[in-house]
């Protein structure tokens, strides 16, 4: 019997995206090569909407009911016929030999009843049978609504939002009431040669023995066709902290986006990040030192402009609030003294622009400045000044699993205090590179200055020092290897040399981390 085999056509015209939803917003979905951020798994997602998902469950429906009838046909078809030999209850072993024991066996069996013709369920489709099947499946194709070629892609200036959770919705579109959600788990083991050690981030491990460096849960979902909405919630064992809660326009005018609630700022290249895409363990000491252990954040908004040029440039400006010890330290910090103007406020500007540099090579820039008030009295500002870089290497014209990066930030700060002017300097510089599917190792540089004054001479013990302790250079080396198991999971073994001048010895750890991420799982901002 010949069974005619139907192809079922699914056009994904919609954009790709690596991404992995939850199970309960997948639409029908067709696996596709990875995109270039993701060195596992890619997915093509069907378009949104009820009555595409309705076609697809008709044609589906329809499908599987005439697969099962011919099924059906086709066992009662290869039904045995009186007569026929039957190796039922055959003892195991024993081979099959001749026909003398095929028509032992007949004999032995109680007469079968009559099996129906199986001329009817044998006979092929007919000509005008697979016509009226046809027809019916282009009427299927005609019922789609069409699918505009950008469904599912962002439309907001700007491109990704600067700080990337790790769940992230299509930004257009319909959307499901349920927002994607994801937990992202980071523990650590630890061992420092001086428990009075230096680490700065909040983030970071602090004590030889085990540590919980976050719980992160993620919530992310499009509100409608006009705003986006993203949040951060931290967990530690001392409680639980909003880390960010934002909504983010998507249909301005003139190339423009806007962000408003609490969020990391855009300065640099690091601030706005969390820890799940860092390269290394713990955060740099340069951003720990101007703006605290939680890196700057703050309630506020925030306006950036993608510019008309034939390149990527973005420029985007930002006010927020300027307390808070673990967030802005080098304004007003934890001595906050209220809003009386717009100049007790702390305002962020940056530039960033990317330019591809082959079908390899890859470069991203930017500078920075933060301006504020700083809590050594009324009328004493505090100035930040920034530049970034990040070159990446990814091979596209080739299979390769290969990613070499080199990312540096620089940051000059300027703090009036009464009477003079107190200056300092902290970089870092690192490189990344990913040998193998599941493998990577990553070194890093930091430096960070002493205090001077206007008149460049290193500033001494004094009241208005924010780090009383610093009085010299710091130094530190960091390196480490990584594997990652799969998208969702990392291990990473590090180690870290620390030589502030003003210790006798250097300071010495060594970090072993695990991280799990649970649900929604986006793709990472460049």
């Amino acid at each position: 019997m010949t069974v005619p085999i139907l192809p079922l056509k699914v056009k994904p015209s919609h954009p790709l995206r690596c991404r992995r939803r939850a199970p309960s917003r997948q639409a029908l979905s067709l696996p596709v090569a990875a995109s270039p951020d993701c060195g596992f798994h890619g997915r093509a997602r069907a378009p949104n909407g009820g009555a595409t998902r309705a076609v697809y469950l008709r044609r589906i429906v329809a499908v599987a009911t005439g697969l099962s009838a011919v099924l059906i046909a086709a066992g009662v078809a290869a039904q045995p016929e009186p007569g026929a030999s039957s190796q039922a209850g055959r003892a195991e072993g024993q081979p099959a030999t001749a026909a003398s024991d095929t028509t032992t066996a007949a004999a032995q069996r109680p007469a079968a009843p009559p099996q129906p013709s199986s001329d009817v369920t044998s006979a092929p489709v007919s000509e005008e049978e697979m016509a009226d099947i046809e027809a019916a499946l282009r009427a299927d194709q005609a019922a789609e609504p069409p699918v505009p070629s950008d469904a599912g892609a962002s439309a907001a200036p700007g491109g990704a939002s600067p700080s990337e959770s790790a769940a992230r919705p299509a930004a257009g579109g319909a959307q499901s009431m349920n927002p994607d959600l994801s937990l992202i788990l980071d523990v650590a083991g630890a061992w420092f040669s001086d428990e009075h050690h230096l680490q700065t981030g909040g983030h970071d491990p602090t004590r030889t023995g085990f540590n919980l460096q976050q719980l992160e849960l993620s919530v992310a979902s499009v509100i409608d066709p006009y705003f986006r909405f993203d949040g951060n919630l931290v967990f530690s064992l001392f409680g639980v902290e909003l880390e960010e809660a934002y909504g983010t326009t998507l249909d301005l005018p003139l190339r423009l986006q806007m962000r408003f609630g609490q969020f990391l700022s855009r300065f640099g290249r690091l601030n706005a990040t969390h820890p799940h895409t860092w390269d290394f363990v713990d955060q740099p000491f340069a951003l720990g030192r101007v703006f605290g252990s939680e890196g700057n954040r703050g309630l506020g908004v925030e306006l950036s402009w993608l510019t008309p040029l034939p390149w990527y440039v973005e420029l985007l400006g930002s006010v927020t609030h300027a307390a808070g010890a673990s967030t802005a330290r080098s304004f007003y910090g934890d001595d906050d003294l209220g809003v009386d103007d717009a100049g007790d406020l702390l305002y962020v500007t940056a530039l960033k622009q990317f330019h591809p540099l082959d079908d390899d090579w890859s470069l991203f820039w930017g500078v920075s400045g933060a301006f504020g008030p700083n809590s050594t009295g009324r009328g004493n500002r505090t100035d930040l000044f920034g530049a970034d870089v990040y070159l990446k290497y990814r091979p596209i014209t080739r299979q390769s699993y290969t990613i070499v990066s080199v990312q540096s930030e620089v940051i000059v700060r300027r703090r009036q205090v009464p009477d003079d002017l107190y200056q300092d300097v902290g970089l870092y510089a690192q490189v990344f590179w990913r040998f193998a599917q599941r493998w990577g190792a990553a070194a890093r540089y930091e430096y960070g200055s002493p205090v001077f004054d206007i008149d460049g001479t290193r500033v001494g013990e004094s009241e208005y020092r924010l780090d009383p302790e610093w009085m010299g250079e710091r130094h530190r080396l960091s390196s480490n290897v990584t594997f990652w198991p799969t998208e969702f999971s990392r291990l990473r073994l590090q180690e870290s040399i620390d030589m502030p001048q003003w210790r006798d010895d250097p300071i010495e750890a060594v970090f072993l981390t695990a991280e799990l991420v649970a649900g929604a799982h986006g793709a990472h901002t460049f």
